[in-house]
């Protein structure tokens, strides 16, 4: 059965279950995403409790790195698993678990006495949330076949996830000056417990082909593959050296099990994921898209979040406030995404939306280490409309191009990307950062050259050395790390701009109007596999029962 679409077991008469065309469609979309919410929430909302959990659990700089990390590495390299495995045992089953295992994890990392329990309650979560990101948005495309409609929960969804991982730290901080700190966890209790209970009664299940075995194998391959990948990059974002045993051997290991996973994934007759759909340009250029446009500004925006706490001495409150232009202007770039979509057609909009960044970030430039509060507010309007037209097109693209049967595998690739390009520009752009501030501090009048060393590993560190020198030299020190910090700020916005246009290059092989991506995916659908055209994607009908791949 391809692409099948059913009600779960007990609910209640008179409510409407079909993939497209119920009238609940709508509310499907509400429930998925108030939990994706949730889970993106917790990508970033944990930052700014860091120094209450240090300052009550005592974990060690390693065990610190872990509880902060571990969270966004399980759930990166179990995409792949889980967003195939719902593919054949059930999508809302696989959704419905991960409430479940999210609600029970956030109340053991919330009462975690010590810290090698929040570090197991975070790889918990992580599991979770592995188990739901792919899940709604493969959920999305059952639900909404006519891909008009599909673009405008598209545009729902990214702007919620924007909204999420972005007011995570002013929600974080909000929490941890009323309360404490366990309380960014418990938060997630009653809604994940409310959502289980909505999800089972509400929530149609839907799973693709169930042809063949699920490939348990190439699951574990792939999720080894990934995790081998974002451990190594994540290294060097920390500082780690880039040539070595905690860096390069499992970046190469990642890389060799990926293309293993590949080269069986082509030879398997019922694969975890068909690889021929990287073939469809539509489909490889989102892919790349969302890649590079998360390489280009995670990275800068943690380094953003720095300037303004470091520089310009800002609160993690006041920072989170300062940032919630970006997310207005995120939110409005995806609820009227589905309109720019039919106005300009999937290449101008990712384009456009690459170019409008880049222009951002190199307005950014303009800043100094006095507050600009305007430049910033501005800037960011244009950041955060630009970066979410970006991958709103480019998520759109991708899913529309992969058939439905294969929904949860096509969402699971995608949020993999985005995590993959997320962790390498955290990366790069921190290498980046690195290579351009430490100069400014090889000599410093008054301070010795051991302490001039020791500030340029970081601005944070710097103000640490700072405290313990004279006056004059604790000053000289200060305005020479703030001044080489804005200084690689603006060589690192450069670095990001040239990213980003070549982002908006690499979106001119997407198709110049939505229709010509699905009308060629329904061809080759028809040629090559026997389907008859237009089974099941994008016509606004959902496909019979047996019909597609």
């Amino acid at each position: 059965m391809s692409g099948t679409t059913t009600s779960g077991k007990g609910r209640t008469a008179g409510v409407p279950r079909l993939p497209g065309g119920g009238v609940n469609r709508w509310t499907v979309l509400i429930v998925l995403c108030v939990s994706l919410l949730f889970v993106a929430l917790d990508t970033t909302i944990l930052y700014v409790a860091v120094p209450s959990v240090t300052e009550d659990l005592r974990p060690g700089p390693v065990e610190l790195l872990w509880i902060v990390d571990i969270y966004p590495l399980i759930a990166a390299s179990l995409l792949i698993l889980f967003g195939t495995l719902g593919d054949r045992v059930g999508r809302r089953r696989i959704l419905l678990l991960g409430y479940g295992l999210f609600g029970l994890a956030s109340a053991v990392a919330a009462l975690a006495p010590n810290p090698q329990i929040l570090m197991t309650a975070r790889a918990l979560l992580g599991i979770g949330g592995a188990m739901i990101m792919p899940a709604t948005l493969s959920i999305l495309r059952q639900v909404f076949p006519d891909r008009r409609e599909r673009a405008v929960a598209i545009g729902v969804w990214s702007a919620v996830a924007a909204v999420g991982a972005a007011v995570g730290p002013v929600l974080g901080g909000f929490l941890v000056e009323n309360f404490w700190w366990g309380s960014v966890f418990l938060i997630n209790i009653p809604m994940m417990s409310a959502m289980l209970l909505i999800g089972r009664w509400l929530l149609p299940e839907s799973r693709g082909e169930r042809n063949g075995p699920w490939d348990v194998i190439g699951a574990v391959v792939a999720a080894g593959g990934v995790l081998g990948i974002v451990l190594g990059v994540k290294r060097i974002g920390s500082g780690a050296a880039l040539v070595g045993p905690t860096t390069l051997l499992p970046i190469a290991l990642g890389v060799a099990l990926l293309l293993l996973f590949v080269r069986r994934q082509r030879r398997l007759t019922h694969p975890l994921i068909d690889m021929r759909l990287f073939a469809r340009p539509a489909f490889g250029t989102s892919v790349g898209c969302i890649v590079l446009a998360m390489l280009a500004l995670v990275g800068l925006q943690l380094i953003a979040v720095q300037y303004l706490q470091l520089v310009l001495g800002l609160s993690p409150l006041e920072t989170g406030l300062r940032m919630l232009p970006l997310v207005f202007a995120a939110m409005a770039a995806g609820l009227t995404g589905s309109k720019l979509l039919q106005a300009l057609g999937p290449r101008a909009m990712v384009s456009f939306g690459f170019v409008l960044t880049a222009a951002a970030v190199l307005c950014l430039t303009a800043m100094t280490s006095h507050d600009r509060p305007w430049l910033l507010s501005g800037g960011f309007v244009l950041l955060g409309f630009g970066f979410q037209s970006t991958l709103f097109g480019a998520y759109e693209s991708m899913l529309s191009e992969a058939p439905a049967e294969q929904s949860g595998g096509a969402a699971a690739i995608g949020e993999t990307s985005y995590q993959l390009g997320a962790g390498i520009g955290v990366a790069l752009l921190g290498s980046v950062m690195n290579a351009a501030y430490a100069p400014g501090l090889t000599h410093v009048d008054g301070v010795p050259a051991k302490t001039s060393a020791s500030a340029a590993h970081s601005l944070g560190e710097a103000y640490k050395v700072a405290a313990g020198l004279g006056e004059s030299a604790k000053e000289a020190l200060r305005i020479a790390a703030r001044d080489s910090f804005v200084r690689g700020l603006h060589i690192t916005l450069v670095a990001s701009a040239v990213l980003l246009l070549v982002g908006a290059g690499i979106a001119l092989r997407l198709p110049r109007r939505a229709a010509e991506s699905t009308e060629r995916a329904e061809g080759d659908t028809g040629t090559a596999e026997g389907a008859p055209a237009g089974a099941g994607r994008g016509t606004g009908k959902p496909a019979p029962a047996g019909s597609g791949r």
